[in-house]
């Protein structure tokens, strides 16, 4: 079974728009995120959390919960925000969405609801893909979570570049992993001849990528076809419970 771990999912990106391309590809499984914009405004830097802004994302979170009740092998992720909310952890989330880009709004890790949240988290072994800048992203593995299951999403590309989250040592702790998203088929083999195929998860971005043309990357790649299954499906499953 090959599970595409990263689709955007929402009202700008409707589950019936992704079932062609993942058909197409082959792909039977999906992990799915909101899309950014239906959780905070991110074009305006001093952003506050609102009731409104909060209702948004829980009507967009829930979508994705709706979408996995009436359709097999979707896997929805609750993307976190500002509000830490912990109660919407026990609504059947497989899997946290932990997201910002410099220059964006920021997350208040200082904040005790974070912390809450962060360890409802591991309590329920939910995989976070973690998507932030370099300093945030070390010190949410290195202290804010060190025993949390992290994926870095895109080969680390947009948590500060592939040759430092490479050089900081993180992919060496048990628990920090990859996704091949958007990631180039030479950082990939590099990835694989340093830390092996366990640490590898394939997903393709949708709609920054296609399905078929993320999937290649790795169906193309000199390894063994037990590597490429826990790449493509194997891994994931084991990270969720399936």
């Amino acid at each position: 079974m090959i599970i595409d771990t990263h689709i955007h999912c929402g009202k700008r990106v409707p589950y019936e728009t992704i079932v062609p391309f993942l058909k197409k590809a082959g792909i039977e499984g999906a992990c799915v995120f909101a899309p950014v914009d239906e959780v905070y405004d991110r074009n305006d830097p001093d952003f506050n959390d609102t009731p409104e802004w909060q209702s948004k994302r829980r009507e967009a979170n829930r979508y994705l919960l709706e979408i996995a009740r009436t359709n097999q092998g979707i896997y929805p992720y609750l993307f976190v925000w500002n509000d830490f909310d912990c109660n919407e952890i026990f609504h059947g989330y497989r899997g946290i969405k932990w997201h910002r880009h410099e220059g964006e709004p920021v997350y208040n890790y200082e904040d005790k609801r974070c912390h809450r949240l962060i360890e409802k988290i591991i309590e329920h072994n939910l995989p976070i893909v973690f998507e932030e800048n370099y300093p945030n992203t070390l010190n949410f593995i290195n202290n804010l979570a060190p025993d949390a299951t992290v994926i870095i999403p895109h080969l680390g590309w947009l948590n500060g570049g592939f040759f430092s989250i490479d050089t900081s040592g993180i992919w060496k702790k048990e628990k920090v992993y990859a996704d091949s998203s958007l990631a180039s088929k030479f950082e990939i083999t590099m990835f694989l001849n340093k830390y092996g195929a366990d640490k590898l998860i394939f997903g393709s971005d949708f709609p920054f990528s296609l399905p078929e043309n993320e999937l290649k990357k790795i169906t193309s790649l000199d390894i063994s076809e037990s590597n490429k299954e826990k790449i493509l499906g194997g891994n994931i499953k084991r990270l969720l419970g399936l």
